[in-house]
């Protein structure tokens, strides 16, 4: 199967914004930082969760805790990933006990990436609440998960792929719609 860049979704500029106005949200429905941490979903999850502390920071001249979360071994398709999946680390130098969580990825699709996140984050401490941010909704669910704060909404359809490049891992930041051929 080879795939073929259809559509840019969102350039670096239109990326920023997006998460420029997302650090806002979050501060204005949180009423501040206080007891406030990001955990980002690895892989691309935890440049995201960087870059949305560094723009809370900005605002409110503080900076937030920030913790990265593999979800490999909670994943209900890891048959299908690998026979020998890669387990990453999961670090969290914070406590997530009474904590507001904002649990960071880079697409929401069928809601089950969020569900491991949800299990692994439940089985190493109860958060006072969780909240999802995500640059990219492409909708889709297959379980009833839904994001707190969203940078983009993009309606597609299953064959499909959203790409989101970043520039700590391909040099680049964009976000493209491909075609599965």
């Amino acid at each position: 199967m080879s795939v073929l860049d259809k559509t840019q979704i969102l350039d670096e500029k239109s990326m920023q914004r997006a998460l420029t106005r997302i650090a806002h949200e979050i501060v204005e429905k949180n009423k501040g930082i206080d007891e406030l941490v990001c955990i980002g979903i690895k892989t691309r999850g935890i440049y995201l969760a960087q870059r949305l502390a560094d723009k809370i920071e900005e605002i409110e001249g503080k900076r937030i805790a920030i913790g990265e979360l593999d979800i490999t071994l909670y994943r209900d398709d890891l048959e299908v990933v690998a026979n020998q999946p890669i387990i990453r680390e999961t670090t969290l130098p914070f406590d997530v006990v009474n904590k507001i969580v904002v649990l960071i990825d880079d697409v929401l699709y069928t809601g089950r990436t969020v569900r491991a996140a949800l299990d692994a984050l439940v089985d190493i401490g109860r958060p006072q609440r969780i909240q999802l941010a995500v640059l990219i909704d492409r909708g889709h669910r297959e379980l009833p998960i839904r994001a707190d704060y969203v940078g983009k909404n993009v309606p597609t359809s299953k064959t499909e792929i959203i790409a989101v490049m970043l520039k700590e891992i391909d040099g680049q930041d964009q976000v493209v719609i491909r075609d599965k051929q």
